[in-house]
């Protein structure tokens, strides 16, 4: 993570110092560190050396296709949600043999399309999304190669609009419906069941929570095995956690609470799952999304005013929640930092956007070093879940996102005009 750090009291990406690159574009700009991408995509197929497998990186985290290209070169897969992401991981060179289309809600046009370019597989969720596929294969003509998707009651401990694996969620079979499809197979011959698939959320940070999910797969695994069914591959979704606090440090800055992240790794992570996944004899498949890309990212925006009240002292600045959701959405952290720092002295803050509405914030009751008007903030950690969810309320523009390959950068989405 050292592609973000401070130097001489001004913090840099790689090579490049981050005041001129908010000198150049503006704010609010999203910035990216080219070696970071990289980094993490190696290090997470690094932990996944020796054994067959596939990493699919989850596009929804982030769709810039730009970025899409970089991992692409890598050699790695796509998972897609859309029509759209489909579009994106195929124009920057996913090959359709490494995509995988997951989702509760696939449209006919979807399916149809996803088919025709021969992806690698769709995960499918449902008794009737599993018949309306046969129907379009049989009339498009073609095998169309399926993932079940099991929901097994795992508690993920997570925001609970980013769990994803219990029983009351929108997402996939409970294991008895799921072995009853699949025993009868025989009634769609125009499908080829591939294997089993789970995603149990997102920000997972405790490496028992993947194991009784990766337990719970073997076992269906290897009860299906027992009555002759092939199952090739296992599918074990995403949802790694990244560590969010404390991301930069430095003398000035004031202490960044732990929140059981420190030191926390995909590789880490999958090294205490593999001994578990390796007992299905499956092919493993993962979902990395923001494990790969969250770290790569930060969001840089000036301050426009300081307001002290009776109750609070707000620095406001001029990114909204418009332009970063999370910490009003998902009551995210992310650790902010001044671009320079001048002195060690610390008070408490809100820092808020200048949107209409109180949930227009993205720290509340924060430590963090005196700043003024027109010094830049970085909210960093947000590469994953940042642009992807921009939107244009209250009239705004998205903004800018940016490349730094060590010491130069690049534009790689303009800022939209109003028109």
């Amino acid at each position: 993570m050292e592609e973000f750090q401070y130097r001489q009291n001004e913090l840099w990406c790689e090579s490049t110092n981050l005041r001129e690159v908010a000198r150049s574009v503006g704010t609010p700009a999203y910035v990216y560190s080219r070696q970071s991408i990289l980094d993490h995509c190696r290090w997470i197929e690094g932990a996944l050396h020796g054994i067959d497998h596939l990493s699919c990186y989850a596009v929804k985290a982030n769709a810039n296709v730009t970025i899409l290209k970089l991992l692409a070169s890598e050699g790695i897969g796509a998972d897609v949600g859309s029509i759209g992401e489909m579009k994106f991981a195929l124009q920057a060179g996913f090959s359709p043999e490494k995509i995988t289309y997951s989702g509760v809600g696939k449209r006919d046009d979807e399916i149809e399309f996803a088919l025709r370019q021969n992806i690698m597989s769709l995960n499918v969720e449902s008794e009737s999304e599993l018949e309306v596929v046969q129907k379009i294969a049989s009339a498009v003509g073609c095998t169309a190669n399926v993932l079940l998707r099991v929901n097994f009651d795992i508690a993920s401990e997570t925001h609970p609009y980013i769990t994803t694996g219990r029983k009351h969620n929108k997402f996939g079979l409970d294991p008895k419906k799921a072995k009853e499809l699949i025993r009868g197979m025989k009634r769609f011959p125009a499908i080829k069941f591939l294997g089993i698939h789970s995603h149990i959320g997102s920000q997972i940070i405790r490496s028992e929570t993947f194991i009784a999910a990766a337990k719970a797969m073997v076992t269906l695994i290897t009860e299906l095995r027992s009555e002759g069914i092939e199952t090739r591959d296992l599918n074990f979704g995403g949802g790694f956690g990244v560590q969010y606090r404390g991301f930069v440090s430095h003398p000035s800055l004031p202490p960044e609470p732990e929140g059981g992240e420190l030191h926390l790794s995909t590789a880490k992570l999958l090294e205490a799952i593999l001994p578990e996944l390796r007992k299905s004899r499956c092919r493993i498949l993962i979902q990395p999304g923001r494990s790969l890309i969250a770290h790569a990212g930060i969001l840089l925006t000036k301050i426009l005013y300081r307001k002290v009240s009776d109750a609070r002292t707000f620095v406001i600045v001029d990114a909204g929640m418009n332009d970063l959701i999370r910490p009003s959405l998902y009551q995210s952290y992310h650790q902010i930092v001044p671009l320079s720092l001048r002195e060690a002295k610390h008070e408490v803050v809100d820092v808020v956007g200048p949107l209409c509405e109180s949930g227009d914030f993205f720290a509340q009751d924060r430590p963090m070093p005196v700043c003024d008007r027109n010094e830049i903030l970085a909210l960093l950690c947000t590469g994953a879940y940042g642009y992807v969810l921009a939107s244009n309320y209250n009239g705004r523009p998205r903004p800018v996102e940016v490349l730094v390959d060590r010491d130069q950068f690049e534009i790689i989405r303009e800022r939209e005009g109003i028109a």
